[in-house]
């Protein structure tokens, strides 16, 4: 009888993909795409309902507006995820309209006029600026030195807090009821309430497969109890029509002026250092490498994004944060579920009927469900925090500062009202705000002095045999005048974490040699190599 050879188990692990490139079946891909859609939806309606009221639309523009971005969303979301040349990061990131460019988009709105014209304005400093973010993408991933763990887990902590009190507000009832009687009624309240104890009642007692779904879950449910009760409103979806589609230019040709340009440049600026921070979130919490290449993928798709969002009548796009926390939750990594829940979202915007069905689902249900998703964007900001050095008095100041400069338009609506109307479209936006608070004092602490740096180790993240709950940190000395690259790069363990014993596992004698410089020995630096400076090294 023939004798099998036997197999090597590393060999074998090599072919088992990772969780991020993992391709589920169709009815997971189904009900994972659909979750991230329910999840991201309200976040996404959001602001061109913002804009659309304050530039004074009418309600058949601003129905237009919604099914424009639902579209955009689901392509760029397919671009990012997916990738296309070299534009994506193949990860699951979903793409949403930035919040950042709310304030900004609206105060060049109304200086144009309002309505129409106000946005042909608006859409002229968006294709603009998406086009300096390709181009710029490249350049900007060599400057992540320059954003250490404390500038990224600064801003990833202020999107998620500044995101929570749009939570609250739906869990109050929407902020179409404010001033009303109904607003923060027992009712609404007990309907957010529901929903959040539902989620956490599946995460806590369900089968893992069951806890995955868990929003998905509290957002049907809580529809479903309000609709039983009377509170769900399903006209809407039989006035809509049931195909539409969103033509280029549909409002005319963007007009292009300079000063909403230079506003619209300085609020791409920031959300390129949001998604800076998405990239290396995800890539904690899927436990994939990020590198410099990575974050160039992820800012080229964002600049895409952002031109056919001009083009489509629709606005500046970025990595959704809110949806890195459903990520999170659920622990289902694969980019594909993205990809799915962007086919979700093109129908949803080609079908106004759909949308109108999960608009359908009430604002207190969304508010409690989302309490829990910008919680853990916040969440996976603090984590990163925790590999900062806090008590080292210049980080400190970093995050005291800049958090208390992005609660000032939160906290205090009126505080830059005195402000020329240009510098108020800027400072307006919390997250805008405290980001270049905490882009600024870096440069100014830790880039034009001697200081040490701290990193985040994505070998040891990946390295299954390591402690994935005590991050190895790495100080090392900084020569004056900004980071240098000190440390030989060490490349990722091939076999990942779901190898029997990879080659970094404590069974080996050594890791194999890097490919940019000569590992140094344990509690030396490396010596240096021959490309540029990468994040998670012992020094930038």
């Amino acid at each position: 009888m023939a004798r099998v050879p036997r197999q090597d188990p590393q060999a074998f692990s090599r072919q088992r993909p990772h969780p991020v490139d993992e391709v589920l079946p169709v009815g997971k891909l189904t009900l994972y795409g659909f979750q991230h859609v329910l999840a991201f939806y309200a976040a996404a309606v959001i602001v061109p309902i913002l804009l659309g009221n304050a530039l004074e639309l009418s309600h058949e523009q601003l129905v237009y507006l919604i099914n424009a971005d639902l579209l955009t969303c689901g392509i760029a979301s397919i671009i990012q995820a997916l990738g296309v040349w070299r534009i994506g990061a193949r990860m699951p990131l979903v793409q949403g309209v930035t919040f950042t460019a709310v304030s900004p988009m609206i105060a060049i709105g109304q200086g144009a006029g309002g309505g129409t014209a106000g946005l042909l304005v608006v859409y002229g400093a968006v294709i603009t600026a998406g086009i300096a973010t390709f181009l710029f993408a490249p350049f900007f991933s060599k400057l992540v030195k320059y954003f250490p763990p404390v500038v990224i887990g600064t801003i990833l902590t202020i999107i998620g807090l500044t995101l929570i009190p749009q939570a609250l507000q739906d869990a109050a009832g929407g902020a179409q009821l404010m001033g009303k009687p109904e607003y923060g009624d027992l009712k609404n309240l007990g309907y957010a309430l529901g929903t959040l104890l539902f989620i956490l009642a599946v995460v806590r007692i369900g089968k893992p497969y069951l806890s995955s779904l868990a929003v998905l879950l509290g957002l049907i449910g809580g529809t479903g109890v309000a609709w039983l009760l009377g509170d769900v409103d399903f006209s809407a979806v039989h006035k809509a029509d049931w195909f539409g589609v969103s033509t280029p230019f549909h409002y005319g040709m963007p007009k292009f002026e300079v000063f909403p340009i230079i506003a619209m440049l300085v609020v791409m600026l920031i959300t390129m250092v949001e998604t800076t921070g998405d990239v290396y979130a995800i890539g904690e919490i899927t436990r994939k490498r990020v590198d410099n290449d990575t974050v160039a993928r992820a800012l080229r798709a964002d600049g895409v994004a952002t031109v056919l969002g001009g083009i489509f009548n629709s606005f500046p796009y970025v990595a959704f944060a809110e949806n890195i926390g459903l990520v999170r939750m659920s622990k289902v990594m694969s980019r594909f579920v993205v990809v799915a829940a962007g086919g979700f979202m093109i129908v949803l915007g080609l079908l106004p009927k759909a949308g109108s069905l999960v608009a359908a689902i009430p604002h207190p249900v969304l508010g409690g469900a989302a309490i829990s998703m910008f919680g853990m964007v916040a969440t996976v900001g603090i984590q990163i925090l925790g590999k900062v050095d806090l008590r080292e008095e210049r980080n400190a100041l970093i995050l005291a500062v800049s958090l208390g400069a992005a609660m000032l338009p939160t906290a205090v609506a009126p505080f830059f009202d005195r402000m020329p109307e240009d510098v108020r479209a800027v400072l307006n936006s919390g997250i805008t705000l405290g980001g270049l608070t905490a882009i600024l004092l870096n440069l100014l602490f830790n880039v034009f002095t001697r200081r040490s740096a701290i990193e985040i180790d994505w070998d040891e993240i990946e390295d299954d045999d390591a402690d994935a709950d005590a991050p190895h940190l790495t100080a090392v000395q900084e020569p004056a005048g900004g980071y240098q690259p000190q440390g030989g790069y060490q490349p990722a363990d091939p076999y990942g974490p779901y190898a029997p014993q990879g080659p970094h596992g404590p069974q080996s004698p050594q890791p194999p040699q890097a490919p940019y410089g000569q590992p140094g020995q344990p509690g030396q630096p490396g010596q240096p190599g021959q490309q540029g400076p990468h994040w998670g090294l012992p020094t930038h």
